[in-house]
């Protein structure tokens, strides 16, 4: 198979691939960075397909392999975000957090700094924190997807300004 073929088959095969990827992520934004990143992955592994396989079973392989490793990454990389409402697992002193008087420290005084910020930039940002996408925290404060970055990055640049001294 020639590199135009390659590439014509990889073209035809792409909305396949996205519907694919959206029955694994149930996101269109998440869907469409899995077919990107796989249509990437084809494209570079073109010396490695062998003309007589099915493309589109292995453009699908190649797919689900690269959701499979993303998941497990985003399993590995979770932390523990507290929502009860006095932060009773934050404030408990268990394994949850360091055992160092330093970093309890450096948790009171982010409490401190998050909490004295107006209730504009202090949802938006809790919320992020929390796990909400962008998209979302815009849809359920009912503004638009700019402010709301523009707000958490606001938060995030008066954290480390504030925090500069802790590090």
């Amino acid at each position: 198979m020639n590199s135009v073929s390659f590439t014509q088959a990889l073209l035809g095969v792409q909305d396949d691939l996205l519907r694919f990827a959206f029955k694994l992520t149930a996101d269109h934004e998440d869907a469409n960075d899995l077919l990107q990143e796989t249509s990437l992955k084809v494209l570079d592994n073109e010396d490695k397909y062998m003309p007589e396989t099915n493309f589109k079973g292995w453009a699908y392989t190649i797919m689900r392999n690269i959701f499979i490793n993303n998941y497990r990454r985003v399993v590995r990389e979770q932390t523990f975000v507290d929502t009860t409402e006095n932060l009773y697992h934050l404030n408990s002193g268990t394994e949850l957090m360091a055992e160092s008087t330093d970093s309890a420290y450096d948790l009171k005084e982010l409490h401190r700094i998050v909490n004295s910020l107006p209730n504009e930039y202090k949802v938006p940002f809790s919320m992020h924190v929390a796990g909400f996408k962008y998209r979302e925290i815009a849809d359920k404060l009912g503004l638009p997807l700019g402010t709301v970055k523009s707000r958490i990055f606001f938060t995030r640049q008066k954290l480390q300004n504030e925090l500069k001294d802790f590090r």
